[in-house]
């Protein structure tokens, strides 16, 4: 099992940064895969940024330039830096660890943002 815990999210003005930090705890070894996720209101869930093991990243098109994401396997913990937040950025943001096949979800952190 793999537990995970999302923090850093809050409401902030549209141009402004937050920083969120999902923790990983219990089985860490093996995990492949850490994605962040973000679900708006009323919209599916989308894809914002993974990193691999091996430090592969890939982006949504919507963040690339703005987003970065990061993994600090010392710490068991994945950032994700998000600059020049705009409204459409809002939702609620999960993290996502793959570990041989299982998926796990943090509880979600919701990132407001407004004009």
């Amino acid at each position: 099992q793999v537990q995970l815990v999302e923090s850093g999210g809050g409401l902030v003005q549209a141009g402004g940064s937050l920083r969120l930090s999902c923790a990983a705890s219990g089985s860490i070894f093996s995990i492949d895969d850490m994605i962040w996720y973000r679900q708006a209101p009323g919209k599916q869930r989308e894809l914002v940024a993974a990193i691999t093991s091996g430090g592969s990243i890939k982006y949504a098109d919507s963040v690339k330039g703005r987003f970065t994401i990061s993994r600090d396997n010392a710490k068991n913990t994945v950032y994700l830096q998000m600059n020049s937040l705009k409204p459409e950025d809002t939702g609620v943001y999960s993290c996502n660890a793959v570990r041989i096949g299982f998926t796990y979800w943090g509880q979600g952190t919701q990132v407001t943002v407004s004009s």
